[in-house]
């Protein structure tokens, strides 16, 4: 990309928005893989992962070099793991039981937890602006959610926690980025931590897996594995606040999958919900390019 002429900003912005296509075409094919465990569809997602990120790190010029962590990363890997194992495991069960449009809503609010997180993670302090639109996106959360405290709304909930871990697992990967960790060092350790968090599940309560299942599964992780490079690189090459808002373009995928191959449409409270959150996150967008440019006319 740098041969194009893109700056570290527009490469973050193909990056998030390629991200976005991945787990977009990720969350089709972990729906169509039919009724398995969560836990199950994660493994399979994550072992593609690892191959590849494995291979990755061995046929880099550095060879098996390359598979040392840069000192003092090491906890810093294992918080992102940690949350981005959570993030799938509740976006997964969230993909099972609603509109795949409406559980890639909901982990999309990833960026505004993002910006929660980064006060003690990275430093930053948000302005009063910037959290009333962190409230706005709740509000819109609220009407995707539709809570009505009783089981029905429970995946919802799940796919809400899975928008949190997912804020924290993204936090960590830009602190990771500018500590100078390698992105394909922090997909493998990631891969490796929740494949092996997954495996003492599949002992527990294995379901069979029939060979049309298996396809969607490696589809799944193909996709995944594309989405987890991109997502990593899109913010280690620009901040979060700059380039999130492009990560919504996620939900406009999700809902065409979802309708030419699920026959999902979502509701009206749902694209209220919808507009809301992709309104709050554009606005926080022109609110950080505009702070960009005054700052340009100062230096």
């Amino acid at each position: 990309m740098e041969k194009l002429g893109l700056n570290s900003r527009q490469q973050g912005i193909l990056c998030i928005i390629s991200a976005a296509f991945c787990f977009a075409l990720m969350n089709l094919f972990v729906r169509l893989a039919g009724d398995l465990p969560f836990y199950e569809k994660s493994f399979f997602r994550n072992i593609v992962a690892l191959f590849v990120s494995f291979a990755t790190l061995k046929l880099s010029d550095e060879g098996f070099k390359g598979f040392r962590i840069k000192q003092g990363n090491f906890k810093y890997l294992m918080c992102r793991a940690v949350g981005g194992t959570v993030g799938i495991f509740c976006n997964f069960y969230a993909i099972d039981n609603l509109d795949i449009s409406d559980a890639s809503m909901l982990n999309k609010l990833s960026p505004f937890f993002s910006m929660i997180f980064s006060i003690w993670i990275l430093g930053e302090k948000p302005r009063l602006k910037e959290w009333l639109i962190v409230a706005l996106a709740f509000i819109g959360a609220v009407f995707v959610v539709k809570p009505s405290f009783n089981i029905v709304c429970f995946p919802a909930v799940i796919g809400l926690a899975g928008g949190i871990s997912a804020g924290w697992a993204y936090t960590f990967a830009r602190k990771l980025g500018n500590r100078g960790e390698k992105s394909s060092m922090v997909v493998f350790f990631f891969s490796v931590f929740s494949t092996i968090v997954t495996i003492p599940f599949m002992f527990a309560d294995f379901h069979p897996i029939s060979a049309g299942q298996l396809l969607m599964l490696m589809l799944a992780g193909t996709a995944a594995t594309g989405g987890q490079y991109s997502i990593t690189a899109a913010y280690q090459k620009a901040p979060a606040k700059e380039i999130s808002v492009f990560d919504y373009s996620q939900v406009i995928f999700a809902a065409i999958l979802g309708f030419f191959f699920l026959d999902q449409l979502a509701d009206g409270y749902s694209y209220i919900g919808y507009v809301i959150i992709i309104g709050a996150a554009v606005a926080r967008c022109i609110m950080s390019r505009r702070d960009r440019i005054k700052e340009e006319k100062h230096e």
